[in-house]
């Protein structure tokens, strides 16, 4: 059955849509957490770089092809170049794999606002009250698959009535939020020495680790090398301005993770004494040092750790929302199936593929590949590997087989293109390169093998 391929209603609902799938959990964590690793200002200095040079043309790339094309990413890729049909195969394989460990994590949101919404929050501040819970069977499954049929409701709805119309009510609900907790964040005793250590930049922490990790994370930021872009390129109207939207997507993501970091670590530079070591929890830093902090402010800080939950909830759907769609399309565009239909297949194969990762804190935690717990066994295989392999082959494709030529005509067609030789120089000789870089590092470094 063949089906009518959507399109956002505007390019402002292009925007919110794929700045709501840019912006997820990865900001409101991981970006805090690798900011204190690697320097505070200096490390926000040079992320904002990449994100202009490197982001903006990989975005711009992925854009453009889904938009020339018409298709998501098998079809788009084999398009270009019949040879890199296996790119297409690739890239779409990333969101299969991540979007289920990414909904048992969202069940972990969900179990956790609904925590200090019933005034529990004194309890989720003890030490071992995350890893008794996700040492759980039934109550973690349970919430995974709340999560889950949430994310499924809203793309069962299609592009402009589902994606694009809770995008539209989030991402604004999601930046007033933000502002409201890094107010009262910013606002608690010590924490201007975490604001200085954030936003000042400091050349003497400055490393090529600074660089690496800024990069990991404006890559895995902007939702680059899943097929995302490539997908809500293809609904994407031809008249609008492809150049200035991708711009205020980064604006988009940039300001939330900049937020994070202002919500994060004043917060936890006051209740640590400015112990810069309590920011490097990965995970542990939302759902075991937070709680704390929201727990030593007493009944303000329970009612902002509901609104700090509610925050992440929203980013959390915006980006499993672009997940679930992109895989979607992608089942539509090769089985030619109903959109109901599709939604459903992929909601059941969803809960299928995320049981082991929730059941591998508990039930399966005998498992662990390459030494690694189930969940974080696929976010390692997908982040550090198959994302930047994708990326470095979209690279390759565009700037040397199709020519960089097929990309800025099409963006030419809305609007003139201002950083068109700064995209050429990027996507032929300085993303590959990164890329590489990018790929080599992560694998060493979960290896256990010191690669500066």
């Amino acid at each position: 059955m063949e089906h009518s391929r959507g399109k956002f209603s505007s390019k402002l609902g292009f925007v919110l849509a794929a700045a709501g799938s840019a912006v997820g959990l990865g900001n409101i964590w991981r970006f805090p957490y690798l900011a204190a690793k690697y320097g505070g200002g200096i490390f926000l200095l040079v992320y904002l770089i990449l994100v202009l040079t490197l982001g903006f043309t990989l975005m711009v790339a992925e854009t453009a092809i889904g938009r020339r094309t018409g298709l998501s990413a098998i079809g788009a890729f084999e398009k270009l170049n019949h040879k890199f049909r296996f790119l297409g195969y690739l890239t779409c394989l990333v969101p299969i794999l991540i979007f289920p460990y990414y909904c048992v994590i969202g069940g972990w949101v969900i179990k956790y606002l609904t925590v200090y919404l019933s005034g529990q929050g004194i309890a989720a501040a003890q030490d071992t009250y995350f890893s008794n819970y996700i040492a759980q069977t039934g109550e973690p499954l349970l919430w995974l698959a709340i999560y889950a049929g949430l994310t499924a409701i809203i793309v069962y709805f299609g592009v402009q009535k589902g994606v694009e119309k809770a995008s539209r009510f989030m991402m604004p609900a999601l930046i007033i939020l933000s502002i409201g907790v890094a107010i009262y964040s910013v606002t608690r005793p010590g924490a201007l020495a975490g604001v200085a250590y954030f936003l000042i930049p400091d050349f003497s922490r400055f490393s090529a680790n600074t660089v690496l990790g800024a990069m990991g994370q404006m890559f895995y930021s902007l939702s680059l090398a899943m097929g995302i872009m490539v997908t809500y390129g293809s609904y994407m109207k031809q008249e609008d301005d492809l150049e200035k939207s991708v711009a205020q997507i980064e604006v988009f993501d940039t300001a939330i993770a900049f937020l994070a970091g202002m919500m994060i670590i004043p917060a936890v530079f006051s209740y640590s004494g400015g112990d810069e070591s309590a920011l490097n929890k990965g995970a542990g830093l939302m759902f075991v040092t937070l709680p704390k902090v929201f727990a030593d402010a007493g009944t303000l800080g329970q009612i902002f750790g509901g609104v700090f939950f509610l925050l992440v909830l929203f980013a959390a759907l915006t980006s499993s929302v672009s997940l679930m769609e992109t895989v979607v399309s992608i089942f539509q565009d090769k089985f030619h199936w109903t959109r109901k239909m599709t939604c459903t297949v992929v909601l059941i194969l969803c809960l299928i593929m995320a049981a082991p990762s929730s059941l591998g804190y508990g039930a399966l935690d005998f498992i662990h590949p390459l030494g690694l717990a189930i969940l974080d066994f696929f976010d390692f295989i997908t982040n550090s590997v198959m994302m930047p392999i994708v990326a470095f082959f979209t690279c390759l494709l565009i700037g040397w087989v199709v020519g960089p030529k097929y990309v800025t005509e099409e963006v030419k067609r809305s609007s003139a293109f201002k950083r068109e030789k700064i995209f050429v120089v990027v996507i032929k000789y300085i993303a590959p390169i990164c890329i590489a870089l990018i790929l080599v590092s992560s694998i060493l470094d979960t290896l256990g093998i010191a690669t500066i």
